[in-house]
């Protein structure tokens, strides 16, 4: 997620929306279609790899066809890997969260036209440092049922607001996970470490997320590795990272970088897109999503900032199906 000066973006319901997500200078986790988790293929796909179990070398630069690098021809639906979970619905149960509708506006709204974010049932919210302190309860009720909070960036770098926020949304009954900003210049197993360090492992918390785009701007790292290099370093980090919770890493792209890198590849990982001015199917032909980040510059009432606006891919079924089959 790209991080804009002054903030990054909500998700979006009654104003048509613009957007982008943004990561500590470069801040933000970045939309694209992709598949959901199907945990009844985890094992026989791709078995995962306990930290130390292969040489960082041969897992960053050797050949690796057998992990899960390969190409794809489809993906699955996201309700359909929803409902090969195996667990009982909590459509209908006492305890399943409520569903607030989005109230958000758009300080540069979008025209999606039939393919608004405001036909989705399911509205959320990505931020950093650069929201500032978040109302939690005041940001639930207008809309964010879910939140990707910034929490690592590199080998080194923690947001100031991440345990603050990490708290103060679980408090609030948001549903939220952590996402990491992918420093190219260190390697995948150091960066890896630093989020597991910084990210308690708790019950509740959605999947993390590796935020995974190239930084134009970084004054200290502008190396462009090739999409081989690319896929083997993110491989590292999120099998690392899945052997530690227990849940299958989400992806955040952007479209730049997913057309170097990403075409047709990490079939078995869910996929959150940025599209802030075109639905994901049109600018991420072929690819599932579970999450749609499509404005940067959303608007919450008694919020000084700008917020990323997202959306779940499913209906308020299937979310409170996802939910519990993904949520630690």
């Amino acid at each position: 997620m790209r991080t804009p000066l002054i903030s990054l973006s909500v998700l979006t319901l009654l104003v048509p929306i613009v957007a982008g997500c943004n990561s500590s200078g470069v801040d933000a986790l970045k939309i694209s279609k992709s598949a959901a988790i199907d945990k009844t293929t985890t094992a026989s796909v791709r078995p995962i790899v306990p930290p130390g179990t292969l040489n960082e070398t041969a897992k960053e630069g050797g050949r690796d066809e057998a992990r899960g690098l390969g190409y794809a021809n489809t993906a699955r639906p996201v309700e359909m890997a929803v409902l090969r979970a195996n667990k009982p619905a909590l459509q209908g149960r006492s305890d399943a969260p409520t569903i607030y509708k989005a109230r958000f506006s758009d300080a540069k709204p979008i025209d999606f036209g039939q393919l608004s974010p405001a036909g989705f049932a399911v509205h959320g919210v990505d931020v950093s440092r650069w929201q500032g302190k978040i109302d939690w309860t005041a940001l639930r009720q207008r809309g964010a049922n879910f939140a990707f909070i910034k929490a690592t960036d590199g080998g080194d770098h923690l947001d100031p607001n991440f345990h603050r926020n990490w708290t103060a949304a679980r408090e609030a009954g948001v549903a939220r996970g952590a996402y990491h900003f992918f420093y190219w210049c260190r390697t995948a197993s150091s960066q890896a470490d630093w989020f597991i360090r910084n990210v308690p492992k708790e019950k509740g918390a959605l999947p993390p997320v590796i935020d995974v785009e190239w930084n134009h701007t970084s004054k200290t790292c502008r190396k462009y590795p090739s999409p081989e290099m690319v896929r083997k370093k993110m491989q590292v980090f999120m099998d690392r990272l899945e052997a530690h919770y227990g849940q299958r890493p989400i992806i955040y792209t952007a479209p730049d970088f997913y057309d170097d890198n990403l075409k047709g590849a990490f079939p078995n990982h869910p996929f959150w897109l940025r599209a802030v001015a075109e639905h994901p199917s049109k600018v991420y032909p072929g690819r599932d999503f579970l999450f749609w980040q499509y404005s940067g510059t959303g608007l919450a009432a008694d919020h000084p900032t700008q917020i990323d606006l997202n959306v779940f891919n499913g209906s308020a079924a299937g979310w409170h199906k996802w939910l519990q089959a993904n949520r630690l």
